[in-house]
């Protein structure tokens, strides 16, 4: 069994104890922020996502330090992870709610996404493959809902395997939106229906969610929420 935590939060005040916990990159990239709202939603993240590792690894917050070198660029926008050690993490955000996945060892994604957006022909045709497209309810508000559950599935394993939409989205078949979240077909060789785990997550009303593991292992997941001042319990 591969365990697999997560925790949600609401974005957090931009307190000097919480701009302290960020590291001189984390710093820079918080000021070149424009909008207030996208720096509390990056400062939320990066706080949450230390205070679980450090949880996790036994260090105080401000003791976790990350690397985030984007593959591609070495720039420091990528996953975060902590240089050393087992830990995976992954950091989603969206309108009022920031996440954390955590597990030990197996690569994990987290996606979040507002429930409110719509859904239109030609995003529909550029992320589903033909099978998705079939199961898709034919009102319009069934119809996005069941969209932005597929969207945060395949989100959450671009993320899982850190490649992001160089995995073409139509090289994907999932289980529909209202069964239990699957992949069944890839025609991507860094996914496997046998080595690729998959849940839906409730990250609240007005929310879609989901977590990808790339584990063989079933998968066992814990949600939790966490304001500025808690101590994390579990795992």
């Amino acid at each position: 069994m591969t365990e697999c935590a997560v925790w949600w939060s609401e974005p957090i005040t931009a307190t000097a104890d919480a701009l302290a916990l960020l590291d001189p990159v984390e710093r820079d990239r918080y000021d070149a922020y424009r909008r207030p709202e996208d720096q509390r939603r990056f400062l939320t993240g990066r706080v949450l996502a230390k205070n679980v590792a450090g949880h996790r690894l036994g260090l105080e917050p401000e003791k976790v330090h990350f690397d985030a070198s984007c593959p591609d660029c070495d720039r420091q926008h990528g996953p975060v992870r902590v240089p050393g050690a087992a830990l995976q993490l992954s950091i989603s955000h969206a309108g009022d709610r920031v996440g954390v996945a955590a597990t030990t060892g197996a690569p994990v994604g987290l996606d979040v996404e507002s429930a409110q957006r719509n859904a239109d022909d030609s995003l529909i045709s550029y992320a589903l493959s033909e099978a998705e497209q079939k199961s898709l309810p034919t009102d319009a508000d069934g119809r996005a809902r069941a969209f932005f559950t597929f969207w945060t599935r395949k989100e959450a394993l671009m993320k899982a395997t850190g490649r992001g939409l160089r995995i073409p989205l139509q090289s994907l078949t999932l289980s529909s939106a209202d069964a239990p979240a699957r992949l069944l077909v890839s025609d991507d060789a860094s996914l496997s229906p046998e080595t690729t785990k998959l849940a839906d997550l409730d990250a609240g009303p007005g929310y879609r969610a989901a977590v990808a593991v790339l584990t063989s292992e079933e998968i066992d997941i814990t949600e939790r929420w966490w304001h500025p001042g808690a101590v994390l319990d579990g795992q």
